[in-house]
């Protein structure tokens, strides 16, 4: 999965547009959607400064977002312009790349003010995301070579306790509207807040840059900025995080519901159907989704019976999958182990690339454990992408805590996942576009990223991995983990499951430790509805592909197909199954 939303497109967008290069008049329809997605492009870039960082524009490098109830409130009306901008363009004048764009904008501003209407702003924070969990990785995330980029990140330590307030103001109001988290997601707050409550500045993670400094650096600079980093960290960073800390035990989790679906917010079945068909990009409803993850079950235990069978094990599958969780031989002794495998994991499967795609990426990818304050709290794994100037390279974080659940015999299909060539590969790609505008070139369609990576996952048998039975398992079992994903992410949300419900569910259809399913399980109730975009992407791109390969036969070209299914990067999944089917109907042509 990825590690944070990397794109303007499911942010909201807001009400300015600064320094923004847009023309006086639009003469045509071409022209004028083209006026549209820059006035939303520059828009985003001016209100959204870390996304802007990350997409290479640095002129906000010393900026935070104003995430305040009133600049929500201007961006619930700037949203209303930019449809009134978009409804006045005739889309059937439009050529049919334009009309990819038009779409993609017309489903995003849709989308946006969806959620605005919903209050899911209100609850900017979960039990793994948010701005508590991502500030502390600030210096990842940004330039610091020059004396312009270190001014520029202490301007940002300096804003820090603008950025708390906001939040605070942000969540209050949303207990005033009953718009709030579920109790089981605040409840570890602490856990990842406590470690940012330093007393020495210099043991904070923010500090971290100062320790050893850019040569770019003049020398006689270096105590200067030292002793501005220590006032920053010492009177805004800390009594920030301590504020945030002491307002989520003292009033937010008070006010947390105790239901965990979201079917107990305000209009919540609405909201929750709203997130079914925004992370799907498909018009389905939850009882469908759900009836599809309970086939995808029965599907996959079909397959993972057939390798119990043939490793001649003397018991059924709970047998066999407890075996899996408690034997120490399939479990790292440790973090440097386990990331070694995954080192030599990825490594085998860059020079099979070739096999599979035309065209890879030139950005490249690097690993690293995931940070200590937040691992026992997040998932296995997770992606970052590469920032937009290439200054920074993609990189695969590995969760290294708890080694008793990080089975080995996932360390195949869960890095072929998250680098490659799952999410670095089709993220790279999708930045180097030339020929889309930029709001798609850092789009994060879930549905898209999220199916193409768990596809992926397949990939690796097609070049020589899971030659293990029991890595082979580990694939199954986690397809069968985006499978139950289905049920119990609608299970909780729309049909009244409990957690212990999904839980035990999980438990009893997939190989993943117990504390896995549990913080899967709790990331599920914090964020509904995401968790249903990977099995319904990867279903939707597996039937693309069964549909080329049947009518093309021994025609069908692997490569030529992936290239197509990449080269416009995330895209609804509607759009591209217009896409793969129109460059079969050339392919037929061409055959015959």
């Amino acid at each position: 999965m990825l590690a944070k939303l990397c794109c303007a497109v499911v942010g909201l967008l807001a009400v300015a547009c600064v320094n923004s290069p847009i023309h006086a008049a639009a003469p045509n329809p071409q022209a004028a959607l083209n006026q549209l997605l820059e006035e939303v492009w520059f828009t985003e870039l001016a209100e959204f400064p870390l996304f802007a960082t990350n997409a290479g524009e640095h002129r906000y490098n010393d900026k935070l977002p104003d995430m305040s109830p009133a600049a929500y409130e201007r961006r619930r009306e700037q949203q209303k312009s930019f449809a009134t901008k978009l409804a006045a363009i005739p889309v059937e004048s439009l050529d049919t790349d334009d009309r990819i764009n038009y779409e993609f904008l017309s489903r995003m501003i849709a989308d946006n003010r969806a959620e605005l209407d919903f209050g899911a702003h209100l609850m900017p924070i979960t039990n793994r995301s948010g701005f508590h969990v991502e500030f502390p990785e600030l210096a990842k995330d940004v330039p610091l070579e020059t004396l312009a980029d270190y001014e520029n990140y202490l301007a940002r330590l300096a804003a820090f306790g603008k950025y708390v307030d906001d939040h605070i103001a942000l969540m209050r109001l949303g207990m005033q509207k009953q718009i709030v988290l579920p109790d089981v997601s605040v409840r570890d707050y602490a856990k990842i807040i406590t470690p940012q409550l330093v007393d020495d500045p210099r043991a904070s993670r923010l500090y971290t840059p100062f320790e050893k400094f850019s040569a770019k650096i003049p020398t006689g600079d270096h105590e200067r900025l030292r002793a501005q980093a220590t006032t920053a960290i010492q009177q805004t960073v800390v009594p920030g995080f301590r504020k945030f800390h002491d307002f989520l035990r003292d009033e937010y989790l008070p006010a947390c519901r105790s239901p965990i679906g979201a079917a107990a917010l305000p209009q919540g079945r609405e909201f929750y159907r709203h997130r079914v068909r925004r992370f799907t990009t498909l018009d389905v409803t939850p009882e469908q989704v759900h009836a599809t993850g309970l086939a995808e079950v029965e599907r996959i235990h079909a397959e993972m019976q057939t390798i119990i069978n043939e490793l001649k094990f003397n018991g059924d599958f709970k047998a066999f999958v407890e075996h899996l969780r408690t034997d120490p031989k399939f479990y790292p002794t440790s973090a440097e182990q386990l990331m070694k495998e995954v080192g030599y994991v990825l490594k085998r499967m860059d020079g099979e690339l070739p096999k599979l795609f035309g065209k890879l990426p030139r950005t490249p990818y690097g690993i690293r454990p995931i940070p200590d304050f937040i691992a026992p709290q997040t998932t296995t794994a997770y992606y970052s992408p590469p920032s937009g100037d290439g200054r920074r390279a993609g990189f695969y974080y590995v969760n290294t805590y708890n080694l008793k659940s990080r089975p080995l015999f996932e360390v195949e299909v869960l890095s072929i996942h998250e680098a490659v060539p799952g999410h670095h590969l089709q993220l790279a790609l999708q930045q180097e576009l030339t020929n889309v505008p930029p709001l798609r070139r850092f789009s994060d369609c879930t549905a898209f990223i999220e199916g193409w990576g768990l596809y992926s996952e397949r990939l690796g048998k097609e070049v020589g991995f899971y030659a293990d039975p029991y890595s082979d398992f580990g694939r199954l079992s986690f397809s069968m983990w985006r499978a139950c994903r289905l049920v119990v992410d609608t299970g909780m949300h729309y049909l009244g499951w409990s957690r212990q419900q999904a839980i035990d569910y999980m438990a009893a259809n997939t190989a993943l430790s117990m504390h896995n399913i549990t913080a899967e399980v709790d990331r599920y109730i914090a964020w509904p509805g995401q968790a249903l975009a990977y099995k319904m992407g990867e279903l939707k791109i597996s039937g693309l592909r069964r549909d080329c390969e049947e009518r093309l036969g021994a025609k069908f070209d692997i490569r030529a197909f992936h290239d197509t299914v990449l080269e416009a990067g995330a895209v609804p999944l509607d759009v591209l199954e217009r896409r793969v089917q129109g460059w079969l109907a050339q392919q037929v042509s061409a055959a015959n």
